[in-house]
């Protein structure tokens, strides 16, 4: 692509006056093509998904320019929503004991964090569970590094480990060869039944005898299929210790 020619001028200041279509034609048109694709085109991986426009207002609001590792005040945890809104006394409060954040500058984005983390509670409650009584992570968290902190959490390298095989719908973290969870544990592939298209369960059952993982893996990437628990749970005791 040729380099486009910039009009703007060299301040610096410049970058927070004008448009992208100004400053950065070049990446500009490349979200514009991507626009169109995705209008176009439907590609169906499971760990992607079209985001609103009001999600994607958020995402790109003043909120990106804070770097605010740690969590809010516990007290702002504990409050419901209705408590959250009322800015004045919470920032009375953050003033005098300040919060669990290890900079500065973040006040703010504790009110949305725990926004949302009140939120996510309230719609996983139940008669069993009430919100109160959960945690929600609500910071950006891949998929993969919290699989690695339940690898490290119950195994040790070289533990046999059964996971559903790439190929047939399950994930890179559940034993590829080229991720750090073939390379670090034995592992021992399951799959689905290429006649039916579902888990296997009668060969699962039989090589979970045969090897006796310490540890299976009853989740997927992609399979569309409902989960036979019972089953699964016959392949952790056919198992055994």
């Amino acid at each position: 692509m040729p380099k486009a020619k910039n009009s703007i001028g060299g301040n610096n200041g410049d970058l927070f006056k004008h448009d992208i279509c100004e400053i950065d034609p070049d990446t500009a048109k490349l979200i514009e093509l991507e626009e169109d694709r995705q209008v176009r085109k439907l590609i169906l991986i499971a760990s992607e998904s079209i985001a609103p426009d009001p999600v994607r207002q958020a995402l790109r609001s003043v909120f990106t320019n804070l770097y605010a590792e740690g969590y809010p005040a516990l007290r702002m945890l504990q409050d419901p929503t209705l408590e959250l809104a009322d800015y004045e006394e919470q920032m009375a409060y953050h003033r005098r004991y300040a919060d669990r954040r290890y900079y500065k500058g973040t006040e703010y984005a504790d009110f949305v964090e725990s926004l949302a983390i009140n939120r996510i509670r309230q719609l996983f409650a139940n008669s069993r569970v009430a919100d109160h009584e959960m945690f929600a992570n609500v910071q950006p968290l891949s998929g993969a590094a919290a699989n690695n902190a339940v690898y490290e959490a119950f195994l040790d390298p070289g533990d046999t480990v059964m996971g559903l095989a790439l190929t047939h719908g399950g994930h890179l973290t559940h034993g590829s060869p080229v991720n750090r969870s073939g390379k670090r544990y034995k592992i021992i592939p399951y799959e689905v039944s290429r006649a039916t298209g579902k888990l296997d369960y009668d060969k699962m059952i039989a090589l979970a005898a045969e090897h006796h993982p310490k540890m299976i893996i009853g989740g997927f990437s992609a399979y569309p299929w409902d989960i036979d628990w019972e089953r699964m749970r016959a392949a952790t005791e056919a198992a055994g210790d």
